[in-house]
């Protein structure tokens, strides 16, 4: 035989193999089904507990709104003249106990009107006592007809005017002492220094803040909600409260929510009283979760759910048999979860991922 010859009967054999591993693969060699459907026994020896139905529910749309914590007390501590700050003695994070400096006014110029309101009472005092004397002596010489009934009125009349320009005097010198006190300023209740708004030689006046005062208890989340969305809260209403700094979420109940809407955002503050949390402190960031509107939606178990790297899946029990199928999800609802393509409602589902097609 030609080297030509076992070549081409080479090449018929396995022209020969591939055809009858084709028609093999075509089930050429199986045994032929008749048409329509054939159960799947292993389908039919499926728990009812390792099935669920998609069902269709109206669900909320909840949405996160972002808030800030604030106290139920804060002050503004500010002067109440115009004055030189000497010096602050807190800063923002600080804890102060009540009656505690926080800080310290030039009082040269108040001391120099303090002296000045102690000169005139000591006048008013020395006035004051002459007159008293002169009333004593003309009323014993009125008494002995030694004096005149206008002479005598005389001294009582400058005697009243006396006492008059005492207690003027006196009063003056209060005023100018408060003054003096409120070149101090103290903590009026223990609280967290949360801002401070002024440094030692800024110049402050009346009604300006120097630091702003919190107490660490009882505290708020106050968020901005839209007004479509803040109407369908009412003060009492229990809500969710994320805070992220402690990784925390727990329910909350609304306090109060401003009736005014926000010309330029569209929205009305809302305040969450919190419940008490270890950690937390005003000015800590956290999110109100709120129900918005609802929706029809598709839910099945989240155990249903099959994870095929970033791909999900689901097992469906259809005409018998189980076939593998991927959707795609959405939010979840407790122990459900929202599927938005890859299913319809009144399908069933398998929800023990162990089950195989």
């Amino acid at each position: 035989m030609t080297h030509n010859t076992q070549k081409i009967l080479s090449i018929l054999v396995a022209v020969l193999t591939l055809i009858l591993l084709l028609l093999y693969m075509q089930g050429s060699f199986v045994a032929k089904v008749a048409p329509g459907t054939v159960a799947d026994t292993q389908a039919k020896a499926l728990p009812p507990s390792t099935t669920s139905e998609v069902e269709t529910k109206t669900v909320d749309d909840v949405l996160l709104w972002p808030g800030t914590v604030h106290s139920l007390t804060v002050t503004n501590i500010a002067a109440k003249l115009t004055a030189r700050i000497i010096e602050i003695k807190v800063k923002a994070g600080d804890h102060v106990k009540k009656g505690d400096i926080v800080a310290r006014l030039d009082e040269r110029n108040i001391q120099a009107k303090e002296h000045q309101a102690l000169a005139e009472v000591d006048s008013a005092n020395a006035q004051e006592n002459r007159s008293k004397a002169d009333q004593q002596r003309i009323g014993a010489l009125y008494e002995k007809e030694a004096a005149t009934r206008e002479n005598f009125d005389a001294v009582v009349a400058r005697a009243k005017e006396a006492q008059a320009l005492t207690r003027l005097a006196l009063s003056r010198l209060n005023e100018v002492r408060s003054y003096l006190e409120d070149t101090t300023l103290r903590a009026p209740f223990d609280g967290l220094i949360v801002r401070r708004f002024k440094e030692s030689g800024d110049m402050t006046l009346p009604g300006e803040t120097v630091a702003t005062l919190q107490t660490p208890r009882g505290l708020r989340l106050e968020a901005e909600v839209p007004g479509n969305c803040a109407s369908r809260l009412t003060p009492g209403m229990a809500v969710k409260v994320r805070i992220d700094t402690l990784k925390t979420i727990s329910m909350a109940h609304i306090d109060e929510i401003t009736p005014e809407l926000d010309p330029q955002t569209g929205t009305q503050l809302v305040k969450v009283v919190l419940p008490q949390l270890e950690g937390l402190q005003p000015g800590y960031f956290g999110w109100l979760e709120q129900a918005c509107a609802q929706h029809e939606a598709l839910l099945i178990p989240v155990s249903a759910i099959i994870h095929i790297g970033q791909l999900e899946a689901v097992k469906v029990l259809t005409a018998g048999k189980i076939l593998m199928r991927h959707i795609r999800s959405a939010k979840t609802f407790g122990q459900q979860i929202e599927v938005i393509s890859g299913l319809h409602a009144g399908e069933t589902v398998i929800t023990d991922p162990q089950t195989q097609p």
